[in-house]
């Protein structure tokens, strides 16, 4: 790929790196099935956040990440609660 970015671009600078991804994904919406992508890489993200914390070796922006996957995580069971409560 040629705008796969290396992980000393990705740690040196996480904003850039994150604005080169973004543009990137301005064509997602092209794809055949994009939800079915982004869904595979979601999950993706979970394990690798999940797999990471607490290692003793971290990467610089896995707070991020796991800030997002949290947060992310957190809206989900916000979700399944509320359909529960309104079965009742």
């Amino acid at each position: 790929m040629v705008w796969n970015i290396a992980r000393s671009e990705a740690l040196a600078d996480p904003l850039a790196a994150r604005l080169k991804v973004m543009a990137k994904l301005k064509r997602l919406g092209e794809l055949e099935d994009p939800e079915e992508e982004v869904y595979r890489i979601l999950v993706d993200a979970i394990l690798l956040v999940e797999s990471y914390r607490g290692a003793r070796h971290q990467i610089t922006f896995l707070p991020e990440l796991t800030k997002s996957v949290d947060g992310l995580i957190r809206e989900l069971d916000i979700l399944e609660k509320a359909e529960e409560l309104a079965r009742f």
